[in-house]
C-alpha cells in the first residue's frame, strides 16, 4: 500500500473514531435518557414515543420520531376497532403472516426485486398475492418495474413493532 492511500486511511480511520467518541449514549445522559426527554415535554401528560435513526443493510439511512397522547391514541383505536375493525388491524395482520414478515425484512435488509424475493417462495402468484397485502398495509411500495421498497416514513415504525414483538 503506498503512503497516499495509508495516510487517507489513517485519516478516515480517525475521523470516525472522532465521531463514535462524539455519539451520545444511552448511559451518558442516564439510563432512561429519552424516557427522561418525553416526561420533561409531555407536562404530566401521558404519552408514548418511538423514534429511531436507522442506517440499513443497504446503506440507506431513516430517520423517524412520533408521539402520540396515551388517552387519544387508546379512544382512537377504539373507535376505529368500533368503525371498521378489518381496517383498524390490517397493518398488523399484514405483517401477522411469516411470509409477509419474512418479506418486509428482505426488502429491509436489500433485497428488492421479484426475483430476489422469490427465492424459495411457490409461485411468483403467491408472491405478488403477499406483496399486494404489504403494499395495502402501506409497508412496502413499489419503486419501479419489480422492485420494492419499505418507505422511508415505515421504516422506523416497521422496525418499532419487530421490536416491541420480539421482547418479552
Amino acid at each position: 500500500m503506498d503512503d497516499e492511500r495509508w495516510e487517507l486511511l489513517e485519516k478516515r480511520v480517525a475521523a470516525l473514531e472522532a465521531r463514535a467518541a462524539d455519539a451520545v449514549r444511552p448511559g451518558d445522559r442516564g439510563e432512561f435518557w429519552a424516557l427522561e426527554g418525553l416526561r420533561e415535554r409531555a407536562q404530566g401528560r401521558s404519552q408514548v414515543l418511538f423514534t429511531g435513526s436507522v442506517v440499513l443493510p443497504t446503506g440507506e439511512e431513516a430517520a423517524w420520531q412520533e408521539g402520540a397522547d396515551t388517552t387519544a391514541l387508546l379512544d382512537g383505536l377504539a373507535q376505529a376497532l368500533d368503525t371498521d375493525a378489518e381496517a383498524a388491524v390490517a397493518p398488523l395482520s399484514a405483517l401477522a403472516h411469516p411470509v409477509r414478515l419474512r418479506l418486509a425484512l428482505a426488502v429491509l435488509s436489500g433485497r428488492r426485486t421479484v426475483a430476489e424475493l422469490g427465492e424459495g417462495l411457490g409461485t411468483t402468484g403467491q408472491l405478488y398475492h403477499h406483496l399486494r397485502q404489504l403494499t395495502a398495509a402501506g409497508w412496502l411500495t413499489a419503486s419501479g418495474r419489480g422492485t420494492w421498497t419499505v418507505p422511508a416514513q415505515r421504516v422506523v415504525p416497521l422496525l418499532t413493532l419487530l421490536a416491541a414483538a420480539g421482547s418479552r
